[in-house]
């Protein structure tokens, strides 16, 4: 799986495959016939309650990660979508984020590349929100 990082604003290649917006909001100041995007996935991106709380701070980045990784838990069928492009070939996620090491496109990276990467010890699902309908016995346990 080849999944590249790349700010919204950085100007399109070829190497970028194809390239996925991961925010929320169209990024500011961008016009749309400039961007280059093949898809906007506005669901896979944070709640704006959590990229409002969570404010760019590197101090809160452990945290928004788990969140993050919650509200995806929460909303499996949004992932399906990211991974099933993934699985096409080579993508690009973009994010506006001026911060190329905390924002949710590294942790969207992350949870990708660890696919398929099997059971956990609980036997929930390494990334429970590829697998969340393979494992309908996730879905009764108890979240932290």
């Amino acid at each position: 799986m080849q999944i590249r990082l790349k700010r919204a604003y950085d100007p399109p290649s070829k190497q970028d495959g194809q390239r996925v917006l991961v925010d929320r909001l169209w990024p500011r100041g961008l016009k749309k016939q400039d961007a280059d995007i093949d898809h906007w996935l506005k669901e896979v991106a944070p709640s704006s309650e959590l990229r409002k709380w969570f404010d760019h701070d590197p101090q809160k980045w452990e945290t928004f990660r788990k969140r993050y990784r919650r509200e995806l838990q929460d909303n499996p069928q949004a992932f399906k979508q990211l991974k099933s492009l993934a699985d096409q070939g080579r993508v690009t996620l973009l994010y506006a984020a001026r911060d190329q090491k905390h924002n949710q496109a590294v942790v969207l990276k992350q949870i990708l590349m660890d696919e398929p990467a099997g059971r956990g010890d609980s036997g929930i699902p390494a990334s429970a929100v590829c697998y969340a309908d393979d494992f309908p016995e996730y879905n009764r346990l108890p979240r932290k």
